[in-house]
């Protein structure tokens, strides 16, 4: 079975945490990854980062940036990651947008992340639809999780559509702002998560976006499974030593 699906199936809230590879350093990818696995991180978002980052806001636009003029590419990225398995055990995903991966050739992407332990897949920019006629059967092939993500705005009738093509969970974004774009949420996005645990879909719900405290982290997770935290981590990277990162978590999972 799918690390992601073992995972899912533990009986307790689930924080995953998004950075970007390559920042703040170029070679601090696979310390990162370690340092958040001893600090009880439950999952890992690792960004692949590109030039042109539309759903993101402001601060992983800025890390995403410092990694490719660190010299961050796929290719030393997979490289990084050769040996991640001997040292980490928890769910790793890559998160990234569809050109670099359609550059690099998505078979042969899906084939190196499968090599090296890579559990899932989320492409922003990827289409549900493209997805499930040219690359499906590939992912399926190299056990790997393709995440898709609904927001408020998205009709009952897709994310019903998403939840039936799912089969791990479902990235459920809390606004249709980029990311980092705010730090708490309103009446709206409570109506939203309400909403969407009442339809009962199959596939349990990770919120992201805007989620930078304890507090968010607990309300983002009062109805869905888990929560996820990018750009407020990025930043604490960004002013902050890796073996430090302890410190950042813990408040959140305490």
């Amino acid at each position: 079975m799918n690390r992601i699906n073992i995972k899912l199936q533990e009986k307790k809230k689930l924080l995953s945490i998004y950075f970007t590879a390559g920042f703040p350093n170029l070679n601090d990818t696979v310390s990162i990854i370690e340092e958040l696995e001893k600090s009880g991180v439950d999952m890992i978002e690792i960004g692949l980062p590109f030039s042109d980052p539309l759903a993101d806001g402001p601060t992983i636009q800025d890390s995403s940036t410092i990694a490719l003029e660190n010299g961050m590419t796929t290719k030393l990225l997979f490289e990084q990651l050769k040996n991640i398995r001997k040292t980490v055990k928890i769910p790793l995903l890559i998160m990234g947008y569809f050109n670099p991966i359609l550059q690099f050739g998505v078979e042969e992407f899906c084939q190196k992340c499968a090599e090296i332990g890579i559990d899932g897949l989320i492409i922003p920019d990827l289409p549900l639809e493209v997805f499930e006629d040219e690359f499906k059967v590939i992912f399926e092939h190299h056990n790997l999780k393709n995440i898709f993500l609904i927001t408020p705005q998205t009709s009952e009738e897709r994310i019903r559509k998403i939840d039936n093509l799912s089969d791990s969970f479902i990235y459920m974004v809390s606004s249709s702002n980029t990311t980092g774009s705010q730090n708490s949420f309103g009446k709206t996005q409570q109506n939203y998560f309400d909403k969407v645990a009442k339809m009962n879909l199959k596939n349990p719900q990770i919120v992201g976006f805007g989620i930078s405290n304890k507090e968010t982290f607990s309300e983002a997770t009062k109805h869905q499974k888990g929560a996820i935290i990018g750009s407020s981590f990025v930043n604490y990277l960004k002013n902050n030593e890796i073996r430090s990162i302890e410190k950042y978590i813990k408040p959140l999972i305490q």
